[in-house]
């Protein structure tokens, strides 16, 4: 019965489910850590995010770098 009920939730709810685990983990976050940590955390968690994408979309990691950090 429970795990009917966690499926329900997970399929038709799925974006406000997420929405309160990244909020509880959030806060979470701030209580344990302060402010400053848990926003630098964050930015870690999306530029790992990112890097993985652009691995993911097959392209080169070695191109991506170079043009980051190309001269303008």
């Amino acid at each position: 019965m429970l795990e009917k009920l966690f499926m329900l939730i997970i399929t038709e709810h799925r974006g406000k489910f997420i929405g309160i685990l990244l909020g509880l983990l959030a806060s979470i976050l701030f209580i344990s850590y302060g402010f400053w940590r848990t926003i630098f955390v964050i930015f870690c968690i999306a530029m790992g995010y990112f890097i993985g994408k652009k691995i993911d979309e097959s392209a080169s990691f070695e191109i991506w770098i170079k043009n980051l950090f190309k001269e303008k």
